[in-house]
């Protein structure tokens, strides 16, 4: 066993792409797992199959934008990483689709976890606001800041965890942001982005959240970049890997990207 022996925390969203993988090494280290989803029943098999999971991890049902969801799942946790948050690119709503359950969910969490004598620490996953687009970026920006106003004046002990481009295995069925990026790339597109990125493995990410919960000295927000990479590296570098693909040759303006999601 490792340091969690004993130990209970809770992990919001847990069937995404930095969950699933915070969850499987929250596990190998001993912890039991409260992991809250919106369908306990949908992309959660991924969850089950961990190893530790059949003792150790505890499936909760939760809605973002409904106060007092998250009371049982925090319940008796000693920590609680929340990186639940809805991303979409094809954003017809922002309010309703992505502020409102980043904003007031963060919130509900925080208020649950304010209301709870157990925890100790709250870890909060953000992002490096460059590494995706628009709403995505304002939605986050908000909540971390609401989360900070909040934490301080209900004396909770947070962290924040602000991850670049993720990249790395994938768990779950579903891509993250960073592994579409990457798989357009060699999916025949004639053109890539003009644009760095800071990249960061998702292994990374998962054992900075678990060393923002374990370290009494963490504090603050965490800025989390491996290596900063243009993206006719990354072409170069999955040339490299795949020689037979077909990969794009010619770069595009960012701002005519972010144009394309204004529309």
């Amino acid at each position: 066993m490792g340091s969690g022996e004993g130990k209970i925390v809770c992990v919001t969203g847990a069937s995404g792409y930095i969950a699933s993988c915070l969850v499987k090494q929250l596990l190998l280290r001993g912890y039991t797992v409260k992991a809250s989803v919106r369908d306990p029943g949908q992309k959660t098999q991924h969850l089950l199959a961990l190893e530790g999971a059949e003792d150790r991890l505890k499936l909760f049902k939760a809605n973002l934008l409904e106060e007092g969801s998250y009371d049982s799942a925090v319940e008796g946790c000693e920590g609680v990483f929340h990186t639940a948050s809805p991303f979409n690119h094809d954003v017809k709503d922002p309010e309703a689709e992505l502020l409102d359950p980043a904003v007031k969910g963060t919130l509900n969490v925080l208020n649950s976890c304010a209301n709870s004598s157990s925890i100790k620490r709250v870890v909060l996953t953000s992002i490096i606001a460059a590494v995706t687009y628009l709403w995505h970026v304002i939605s986050k920006t908000m909540a971390e800041d609401a989360a900070w106003k909040f934490s301080k004046e209900k004396g909770v002990d947070m962290v924040a965890i602000n991850p670049g481009m993720v990249i790395g295995p994938l768990l779950q069925p579903t891509l993250n942001t960073g592994a579409a990026a990457v798989l357009s790339l060699i999916k025949g597109v004639q053109t890539f982005p003009n644009a760095t990125f800071g990249w960061v493995n998702v292994k990374d990410v998962a054992n900075a959240h678990i060393q923002a919960f374990e370290i009494p000295s963490a504090s603050g927000r965490y800025c989390l970049v491996e290596r900063v990479a243009h993206y006719s590296e990354v072409v170069k570098f999955l040339h490299q890997l795949y020689p037979s693909f077909q990969l794009p040759k010619k770069k595009v303006f960012y701002l005519q990207i972010l144009k394309h999601y204004c529309i």
